[in-house]
């Protein structure tokens, strides 16, 4: 399954529709790192809303985009992740590292504004 990769604004979304197979998560990463840089993507967001499981492999791979995304010089935001998901990540141990999370679509804009602010001195 493709993953649609809408532009909004400065801002690239990335909105997961089904579970995807390693190499569709692969895909995803590709994609995402290349279009950050032909649009000059100020953040992105992956809305994972959808999901009911995330294994070890789909969280590293958004730790990896997260990074990868970063290195570019755009955060990322990971939006919509569900109570049971995350217990489930919890149980097993499993983390984001230092990748910010959002409740849903509309908070993790508002985090991507507060991040894009100008910075006072």
């Amino acid at each position: 399954m493709r993953v649609p990769i809408l532009k909004q604004g400065d801002y690239l979304i990335a909105s997961v529709q089904s579970s995807l197979s390693d190499d569709e998560l692969l895909k995803l990463r590709d994609n995402l790192v290349d279009k950050v840089s032909k649009v000059r993507a100020k953040g992105v967001i992956i809305d994972v809303t959808v999901l009911d499981v995330m294994d070890s492999f789909a969280t590293r791979i958004l730790r990896d985009i997260a990074q990868m995304i970063k290195l570019r010089g755009a955060p990322t935001v990971v939006a919509g992740i569900q109570p049971d998901v995350a217990l489930a990540m919890v149980q097993l141990g499993l983390t984001l590292g230092h990748l910010e999370t959002a409740l849903d679509l509309e908070e993790g804009l508002a985090l991507l504004d507060d991040y894009n602010q100008p910075k006072n001195n």
